[in-house]
């Protein structure tokens, strides 16, 4: 059985009672419950009772809303619980992961760039207390994946850097700052690790693919730091990892290959054998095709407690999944010690969390406390300070083009390229906000330049399709200009790239189709151009050509701020060191 006085939990006898004594009082649905969290699809008082009520469930994560919004939910669900919850938050960058108005302190690959652990025990412990004050205990953070891919689309900025020794820093650095906020938890993820497939496990297979030697030395150390220094849980990531697979079970035929999620050589022997994990261990989310394509959904559900994760994350249908669940406990696929070791885990992860000594009213912060925390001006300022040290000048090959000032540049054009993505919550719900080359345009003008946005010749064409005119449609011509008249229409060119990178098949820039329209690079030897990469970091491999390229991590204000200050003072003001090898490993872009 499990050892509930051992690392991480380090119960007392008193809190070791409290988990056996509730084992013993639950009836067979109310354990079955308690391997489930739920993913909060309304915050109607009345389904988040039925929640706890009628499906036992043992913890939840949300959908995005305000902090006064998530503070009333965690409280309804906390004050009707039997049991207390685990409610989990995705604040791997800042308190934004827990609510809309959390600060958003700085993303794990701009962590990297300051080459300092310090922001990401800021991070950890400034976006965590943020997330405790609205009533969270768990962090499903930090990510711990390496990235040797430049073409996985999943990481994106989600990674310290490709460098081992650096990611085994700051994620402790982060552990050790969410730490800091007393009975507040962390979960690791993706464990075995993400970063070397070019795939997405939202919608196909993901793979591990290194030797056990190459898996030690890299994702294991991550891993192994983590767990020694007090790690609470780890987030089972739909990948395989068929090196440590086949070690463990050299029978295990191609066919046989299972993800993380499903995989009881991955948990039980890697995981749970060799790494000495004794803590909590979830699945991801049940929905991504990296593990629904693995079996039936009905067989799944109990195949992923079979395998030793203790947790399983989420629910497609709650109630033919649970039935489900239960169905496979019945039959004997989760076995009655299985079930116990897995219950064990979970309740001693909330005793340890101090949950189970505190009345039902009082598992959340008092109400008063939230909006003195949340986006308070300390975590503001480490926004702006991050973001100062953060960004990058990446290659400078035209030593004279900066500084960027209104005398030598006056006039600006800035050529917005945006990437392949599906609809975001901007479609969804109709806000629209000004994009990042407007916030941009706007800066550059109050600083004294003539700065104004390139509209490519294929949306002039579309407005006058739609303005009722007929014109002259040619895709191949159109935009085509002399040169002369090109280079006398502007001083210089900010090409500013912005592509969310993740959950997605593709993070690549979506190009125009014209010939010889702006939105293309191409006229970099006739004006001054800078490149600036907003978000994703490997803006290089589409256009190697560039001769100057900035990454900033993000297109928050404090950061499009910095962005210009850094413009107009010169070379000298750039402070980040590339932590992820934003060339590429491509010949042409260091050229």
């Amino acid at each position: 059985m499990v050892d509930i006085k051992a690392k991480p939990f380090y119960l007392t006898d008193e809190d070791c009672k409290w988990v056996e004594d509730t084992i013993a009082g639950m009836t067979v649905d109310e354990k079955i419950g308690q391997l489930f969290f739920n993913m909060g699809s309304s915050r109607e008082e009345e389904y988040l009772k039925m929640t706890v009520r009628d499906y036992h469930i043992g913890g939840i994560r949300y959908n995005p809303a305000t902090a006064d919004e998530i503070y009333e939910q965690n409280r309804i669900l906390q004050e009707n619980s039997k049991i207390p919850l685990i409610i989990a938050c995705n604040t791997e960058s800042g308190g934004d992961g827990a609510c809309v108005d959390g600060t958003p302190i700085g993303g794990q690959t701009k962590i990297g760039a300051t080459r300092k652990a310090d922001y990401a025990y800021q991070m950890g412990y400034m976006a965590n207390k943020e997330a405790a004050a609205i009533g969270c205990n768990l962090s499903f953070a930090p990510v711990s994946d390496i990235m040797y891919n430049w073409e996985n689309p999943v990481i994106g900025l989600r990674t310290y850097g490709n460098e081992p020794k650096k990611v085994v820093e700051m994620t402790k650095a982060y552990m050790d700052g969410a730490h800091a906020n007393p009975g507040f938890c962390c979960a690791a993820k993706h464990f075995p690790g993400d970063g070397l497939d070019f795939r997405d496990q939202h919608v196909a297979n993901s793979v591990n693919s290194m030797s056990c030697e190459e898996w030690d030395k890299t994702y294991g150390r991550v891993y192994q730091n983590l767990i020694e220094n007090g790690l609470d849980a780890i987030m089972a990531g739909h990948i395989m990892q068929p090196a440590y697979a086949r070690y463990f079970n050299p029978e295990l035929t191609d066919d046989e290959m299972m993800p993380a999620t499903l995989s009881p050589e991955l948990i039980k022997g890697l995981l749970r054998g060799k790494l000495g994990f004794n803590g909590l261990v979830l699945t991801d989310a049940s929905h991504m095709v990296g593990l629904t394509c693995r079996m039936k959904r009905g067989d799944m559900l109990p195949a992923a407690i079979a395998a030793g994760v203790d947790m399983f994350l989420f629910f497609n249908e709650m109630e033919e999944d649970f039935a489900s669940m239960k169905q496979g406990y019945l039959d004997g696929r989760i076995t009655k010690e299985r079930l116990d070791e897995a219950l064990h885990r979970i309740l001693a992860l909330k005793a340890h969390m101090g949950l189970h000594k505190k009345d039902k009213t009082k598992l959340i912060p008092p109400r008063e406390q939230v909006h003195k925390i949340i986006g308070c001006d300390e975590h503001v300022a480490m926004q702006k300070e991050i973001a100062d040290q953060a960004i990058t000048l990446v290659k400078y090959k035209d030593k004279d083009v900066l500084p960027v000032t209104p005398d030598r540049y006056k006039r600006i054009m800035i050529v917005y390229v945006k990437g392949l993505s599906a609809p975001g919550l901007a479609a969804i719900t109709g806000v629209k906000k000004s994009t990042p080359a407007e916030e941009l345009r706007d800066r550059l003008i109050a600083k004294g330049f003539d700065a104004f946005i390139y509209e490519s010749p294929i949306d002039q064409m579309i407005k006058k399709i739609e303005a009722g005119e007929k014109p002259d449609v040619n895709l191949y011509f159109a935009g085509k200009t002399p040169i002369k008249e090109f280079r006398e229409n502007q001083d210089l060119i900010i090409t500013l790239v912005d592509i969310a990178g993740g959950f997605q098949p593709v993070a690549r820039p979506a190009f125009g189709m014209t010939k010889g329209g702006g939105e293309i690079p191409w006229y970099v030897f006739e004006l001054p151009v800078i490149v600036v990469g907003t978000q994703y970091p490997y803006v290089l491999a589409d256009i190697p050509q560039a001769r100057t390229y900035i990454n900033t991590y993000d297109s928050k204000p404090v950061t499009l701020d910095a962005l210009v200050e850094k413009l107009m003072t010169g070379e000298e003001a750039f402070k980040g060191k590339d932590p992820i090898g934003a060339f590429c490993g491509i010949f042409d872009t260091h050229i």
